[in-house]
């Protein structure tokens, strides 16, 4: 089941499918009003997660915390 972007909380780890593809990250700060410091825990890339959907939700869309 999907949950929205506003309930991401510092700390706990989602998995995000979008587009048939899956990234698993951990939410690690938010320094400003949505907008998401997460790290990939399969390579420890440290991005924001604006980049993930900055070219919109697919389909197949999907939040769920781990």
């Amino acid at each position: 089941m999907a949950i929205s972007l506003d309930n991401l909380r510092r700390g706990k780890k989602y998995r995000l499918k979008n587009y048939g593809e899956t990234f698993d990250f951990q939410v690690m700060d938010m320094p400003e009003e949505n907008t998401y410091k997460v790290k990939d825990l399969l390579t420890l890339d440290v991005y924001l997660l604006h980049d993930l959907i900055k070219y919109g939700k697919g389909k197949d869309f999907d939040l769920e915390e781990l």
